[in-house]
């Protein structure tokens, strides 16, 4: 659902998913120009610093959506390194996630609405609130 999520806030024209984690070369999204040059990078989780400095030298424009319990952690821990990065942060809360993950079935049809950092997702069995917080700016 990060995932998804994170398509949603970021759509448009050459935006497309990924193989996922099959694919460790590859971020979680991105989309291309028509000449075939990386113009975003996004990656789910809590990537290393290492990945992220890469992608930077690769695409116009990174971004990472954190989202698990140990999210905070990871970002005091990694925090420093990431500032000497042109990259965007973003944090997801986590008990809003498992809100979402509630609402998930097989098959099913999804709204989501997208106004400033938070995201209103209704599906036939309910509805719930995403929010996130920029972490850094690139």
């Amino acid at each position: 659902m990060t995932r998804v999520l994170a398509f949603c806030i970021n759509a448009q024209e050459h935006l497309t998913f990924t193989k996922g984690i099959s694919a460790t070369e590859e971020p979680d999204l991105w989309a291309h120009t028509l000449n075939d040059r990386i113009s975003l990078w996004i990656d789910v989780g809590e990537p290393a610093v290492e990945r992220i400095k890469k992608a930077t030298r690769i695409a116009d424009v990174v971004k990472v959506y954190s989202f698990n319990t140990k999210s905070a952690t990871w970002w005091k821990q990694e925090q420093t390194k990431f500032e000497e990065l042109s990259a965007s942060i973003f944090q997801f809360r986590w008990q809003e996630l498992q809100s979402v993950t509630a609402l998930i079935e097989r098959t099913m049809e999804l709204s989501i609405t997208i106004t400033g950092d938070s995201a209103y997702i209704a599906t036939e069995n309910g509805e719930c609130e995403v929010t996130w917080v920029s972490l850094q700016e690139a």
